[in-house]
């Protein structure tokens, strides 16, 4: 499998932005990764069984969004979630100031879905959510994570190996390339891989998922990107390797 370089990732995006390659806008692209990033959420929320599928799906979806474009992905997964019928909340610990994090946030709010600065607490997180999706720091994120953000993984940290996560790209306070060299970085249960796997993705060892079935497949080819084999209508594969 090939794994992707912070670069070969950020190339990607440019290509994707490209209007003669992609054609794709920014916002088109959020969307299309938080659609894909619900439907994997979905998938992990509700198993296969339909009896289980009534069961979990009373249980929370917390989807905890950073400031950069990981935030906007789960800003619309969060509003997917719902649409498929997903009890969600979103922990955003900074206010969106630009385009299109406002109007994202705006669509949130509009179909009531709670917006919180900070998270539950950790007996609530125990009891009542049965899956948070971590998209608060994706493939450009580099240095030390800074406060409110901090306290944010450090609390996330307490509850992860009783609480179900699911990180978007890159687990969050994992160095893109090294993996969680700090060990203060999130230990999810799976991962979605936008696009393609980074380079980090060779040190996790749960549930990995690729979504980017909206990547045409010159660009899939020019960067060797694995061309995974989507059925129906899914929007994420599950990866063996």
């Amino acid at each position: 499998m090939k794994y992707l370089t912070a670069a070969a990732a950020t190339a990607i995006d440019v290509q994707l932005m490209d209007p003669a390659r992609g054609g794709f806008a920014l916002s088109q692209l959020m969307e299309l990764a938080g659609l894909s990033v619900a439907e994997c959420a979905y998938k992990l929320l509700t198993g296969s069984q339909r009896q289980q599928q009534r069961q979990q799906q009373r249980q929370q979806v917390l989807v905890v969004c950073g400031p950069g474009n990981n935030g906007g992905d789960g800003l619309v997964a969060a509003r997917h979630l719902h649409h498929f019928g997903v009890d969600v909340r979103v922990v955003l610990p900074k206010p969106a100031v630009r385009e299109p994090f406002v109007s994202l946030v705006v669509q949130v709010a509009a179909l009531g879905i709670p917006v919180a600065a900070t998270l539950p607490s950790a007996n609530e997180m125990r009891s009542h959510v049965g899956l948070v999706v971590d998209a608060v720091f994706g493939f450009s994120f580099a240095g030390n994570v800074r406060e409110p953000y901090a306290a944010i993984l450090s609390q996330l940290k307490v509850v992860e190996k009783e609480v179900s996560i699911l990180s978007v790209d890159v687990p969050s306070g994992w160095h893109v390339e090294q993996g969680n060299v700090s060990g203060a970085g999130l230990e999810p249960t799976a991962l979605i891989s936008l696009t393609g796997p980074k380079e980090c993705a060779r040190f996790f060892t749960g549930r990995h998922f690729l979504g980017g079935r909206f990547v045409p497949p010159q660009i899939q080819r020019d960067f060797g990107v694995e061309i995974a084999e989507y059925v129906g209508a899914e929007q994420s594969v599950e990866l063996f390797v």
